[in-house]
């Protein structure tokens, strides 16, 4: 049974640590500010849950388990409403997303003519 257990926490506490690895990833390789605060709140979240879980099936049922829990918890209610206010913040502040790649506007680059004239949109849609 404790190989079992052990082998469940190495399990979570590994999975936790390559969500930690994509985090930094992400932060480092997304384009501008909102991605890299989603790719960090999100997979942050996930990765603490994980690493501290599997610190919680190690230590058994005792006074650590419940303070790793509480730990847990604080983690699950601030980290999504830090990064909210952080976005937020920032968006009030005059920082607009990166919208390049995304929409229509990577539509019409694909569909340039040979000469490089964009078709024009309201030839192209036929609704």
């Amino acid at each position: 049974m404790d190989l079992v257990l052990d082998i469940a926490t190495w399990i979570s506490m590994l999975i936790g640590c390559f969500f930690v690895l994509i985090t930094g990833y992400g932060l480092l390789k997304f384009p501008d500010l909102y991605t890299r605060i989603h790719a960090g709140g999100m997979a942050d979240t996930l990765a603490s849950f994980l690493i501290f879980g599997g610190l919680a099936l190690q230590s058994g049922f005792s006074l650590v388990t419940a303070k790793l829990f509480f730990i847990v918890a604080f983690l699950f209610l601030t980290s999504p409403t830090a990064t909210y206010a952080l976005a937020q913040a920032t968006f009030v502040a005059g920082l607009k997303p990166k919208l390049d790649g995304f929409g229509e506007e990577a539509d019409n680059t694909e569909s340039e003519t040979e000469d490089g004239a964009k078709p024009n949109n309201s030839e192209s849609k036929s609704d």
